[in-house]
């Protein structure tokens, strides 16, 4: 202990430069802890953004896939219901510049749509699926106002007799208290008065055939594909 105090006797000119030194060694370490802590700090915040974007994205996905399928539901209820077709055949016209905009609209839409939201994975291809989704939300908007603006007034007299004669019969095709021979007369009758002025899509032709042939009797059903 005494060579202890010996040496500070002799040599306590050190204790500057040393405690200059390990003061300097101290902010060093200080300022390298806090650059440590900020890194770790904007890395977090970095990490959370990024999962804050991903699920912002996720939700515009399933926003968009909503609107997507309120308009297919608003054109199913055309493809399957005769009625309104016949009411509004402009929808299923494809001499008519907007129905084929709205079929190619709604054709590219359901091309991009993804399986899950989690398929998109990159803001290019969600602006794609954005500006799909909504030309064909507009697409399907201007072709059903002009339907419902002009309903039949493109055909002629006898054709409107046609689609009206064409309406009645398949009312009573659709009619339960028909017989199956007046039901299955009624729809063929009605088939050949709308050929050639309005082509049903196939998905409405079997709704209304299925519809029709769940009321006949079973094991009685006939061909109803025949004209």
């Amino acid at each position: 202990m005494e060579q202890f105090y010996d040496f500070v006797g002799h040599f306590w000119w050190l204790i500057f430069p040393l405690s200059g030194l390990f003061g300097g060694w101290a902010r060093s370490w200080s300022r390298a802890s806090e650059r440590r802590h900020r890194r770790r700090v904007e890395l977090y915040q970095l990490r959370n953004r990024a999962a804050d974007v991903e699920q912002a994205s996720r939700s515009q996905v399933r926003q968009l896939m909503q609107s997507h399928d309120d308009v297919n539901r608003r054109w199913l209820d055309y493809e399957l219901d005769v009625g309104k077709l016949i009411d509004f055949p402009v929808m299923t016209d494809v001499r008519e510049p907007l129905t084929v905009a709205f079929l190619r609209a709604k054709r590219l839409a359901d091309g991009l749509r993804p399986g899950a939201p989690e398929e998109i994975t990159t803001a290019a291809r969600l602006a794609e699926y954005r500006e799909a989704v909504q030309s064909f939300e507009l697409a399907f908007d201007v072709a059903e106002r002009e339907a419902r603006r002009i309903k039949d007034s493109n055909f002629t007299g006898p054709e409107r007799e046609r689609l009206a004669t064409a309406r009645k019969l398949l009312r009573i095709a659709s009619d339960a208290a028909a017989t199956p021979a007046e039901r299955q007369t009624a729809y063929k009758r009605a088939r050949r008065e709308l050929d050639g002025l309005i082509v049903l899509p196939d998905a409405t032709l079997a709704a209304l055939e299925e519809k029709i042939a769940g009321m006949l009797d079973a094991g009685r059903t006939p061909d109803l594909h025949q004209g």
